[in-house]
């Protein structure tokens, strides 16, 4: 494998490609005479100048070769265009492997493209599985597991699953989850955000809280119920919540003040983590948050009612609410009175993930 197309299309992306760009940059480091050459493409799927600089900075992460610059659109509209404007970079440098990661739209879109124009495909954080097909994500994975050649997994479930499935062990490498190899990397550079001390937040004494999809967000009375049974079951303590810009158009409906939430809007790498790290606890219904609390050891709570990372339900510190509203109540009085579980952290989430995929594809 000489020449690959690493591909990014959003933010949760940035965190899984970082630590392999560096692998990359460091095996040629140490063999100039067998190197890998690389492009990162940015498909431009999700695309804030601001917040993608912030990105490539914070995680030093070098700027993309290429920028397809699909923007926003449905779900279909951005595949069609990721398709085409990929399909044009392969022709003007082909690879030999495309390397996608998670699972959002582009995966898919770049893992077919690639495979169509005979580059074979690797999937990093390939086999995880939620069991929910309305989940966009869910079917973005099904997609591409079904056409992968190599898949880097996180966990032994996601080996058992693209087993399940008849692929041949041959074909996956268990190596860990490269999204803790930027989370321990970058740990000693977490910073306080600029409100921090303005707002009298201190460590243990808060709650973090992200939400984005479409269960809890998109009705009016469902949010208006959770965010109320929140604010009126924490105590004392604070919730900071970085609003996903989807979750800031219905909450600007409701015109309602909550007296313990902190509103922000969404939040560099750098600052995020620290507020993580420092939390009390943290109420989300994204995946990749609750690996990174599972590591630091924050109690976590997902309002969805299933997880494609189930590890950090039997080993760490999540657990599934659901997306009843009121299911929440119990689960916050229980962190309020401190007495969440305590959790352990998976095999290989040790930061060394990126080293050993690296080391697999310059022998593959």
């Amino acid at each position: 494998m000489n020449k690959i197309d690493i591909i990014a299309g959003a933010r949760p992306n940035f965190m899984k490609i970082g630590p392999i760009m560096h692998a990359l940059k460091k095996h040629n480091d140490n063999h100039p005479d067998q190197p890998i050459e690389y492009r990162l493409i940015h498909t431009g799927q999700h695309y804030d100048k601001k917040m993608s600089e912030a990105f490539f900075e914070q995680l030093n992460i070098p700027q993309p070769d290429l920028n397809l610059g699909v923007g926003s659109g449905t779900q279909a509209y951005q595949t069609g265009q990721i398709m085409l404007k990929y399909e044009e970079a392969i022709k003007t440098w082909t690879p030999d492997l495309c390397i996608v990661v998670g699972d959002v739209t582009s995966t898919m879109a770049c893992a077919i493209t690639a495979k169509k124009e005979w580059v074979k495909v690797a999937h990093v954080e390939g086999g995880i599985r939620s069991g929910d097909e309305k989940m966009p994500e869910e079917i973005n994975r099904m997609a591409t597991d079904s056409i992968t050649d190599y898949f880097f997994t996180t966990s032994a479930i996601a080996n058992d699953n693209l087993k399940d499935l008849g692929h041949g062990e041959e074909k996956i490498f268990f190596v860990g989850n490269t999204m803790i190899d930027s989370l321990l990397g970058n740990m000693d550079r977490f910073t306080a955000p600029e409100f921090y001390d303005k707002e009298g937040l201190e460590s243990g004494k808060y709650i973090v809280m992200t939400l984005h999809r479409p269960s809890n967000v998109d009705g009016y009375e469902n949010l208006r119920t959770l965010l109320s049974l929140i604010n009126d079951n924490v105590g004392d303590r604070k919730v900071v919540f970085p609003m996903h810009p989807r979750t800031k158009k219905m909450f600007d409906q409701l015109g309602i003040q909550f007296e313990n939430l902190i509103i922000t809007g969404p939040m560099p790498y750098l600052q995020f983590n620290y507020l993580v790290k420092n939390a009390l606890g943290v109420v989300t219904d994204s995946g990749g948050i609750t690996e990174e609390t599972t590591v630091m050891g924050v109690p976590c709570m997902t309002l969805r009612n299933s997880t494609e990372r189930p590890e950090t339900v039997t080993m760490g510190t999540n657990e599934i609410v659901g997306t009843d509203p009121n299911n929440i109540v119990p689960y916050l009085k229980k962190l309020v009175r401190g007495e969440w579980k305590t959790g352990g952290i998976p095999k290989l989430w040790d930061g060394k993930t990126a080293g050993r995929i690296v080391e697999i594809i310059a022998k593959l």
